[in-house]
């Protein structure tokens, strides 16, 4: 999406990091990477409905780790009021990818899914984890690092790397336009 390669060149441009705000953003980005990459290592993709995990708090915990990675770095790139438009982005971008993907295991998994969906919440994490009941419990998937590679979420990893290397070169006082 050409939008966000936009907001994320302004980001960079505006962005005035400095230590602090670096080592606080990189903690919260490393949060969201953590999220991310337990949702991705028990995702079985287009073969089992994913109830275990992170996915056994929050339907959508990939989501949420991309909402904690960007939170991270709106704190890291030291201008608090770019969260505004972070919020209003990542809302759009991803009410709309939720929705769509919503329909998409309603039809693959039918009541299975609609079960999960009463009893876990989109985005905001449940408390406890959820438990399906009878024989959907076999369903419980353990992390594992080829579903993580498998997943391409060492991508989102090389990203974030990427950023905060960026971030923190313009602390150091490099240029970027």
């Amino acid at each position: 999406m050409w939008g966000a390669w936009v907001l994320a060149l302004g980001f960079f441009w505006l962005a005035r990091p400095d230590d602090v705000s670096l080592c606080a953003g990189g903690a919260v980005v490393l949060a969201g990477l953590l999220i991310r990459g337990w949702a991705a290592g028990v995702l079985e993709k287009n073969r089992e409905l994913a109830v275990s995990g992170p996915y056994a708090f929050t339907r959508n915990p990939l989501y949420l780790g991309s909402f904690v990675i960007g939170a991270g770095a709106v704190v890291a790139g030291g201008r608090p009021w770019i969260g505004a438009v972070f919020l209003v982005f990542y809302a759009w971008v991803y009410r709309e990818a939720m929705a769509r993907e919503k329909g998409a295991l309603e039809a693959r998994f039918g009541p299975g899914y609609s079960d999960y969906r009463s009893a876990v919440p989109a985005l905001l994490p449940r408390l406890t984890p959820y438990r399906p009941p009878g024989e959907a419990c076999r369903g419980a998937t353990r992390f594992s690092v080829a579903r993580y590679v498998d997943n391409r979420e060492w991508e989102a990893a090389l990203g974030a790397v990427a950023a905060m290397g960026f971030l923190a070169l313009k602390a150091m006082g490099w240029q970027f336009g």
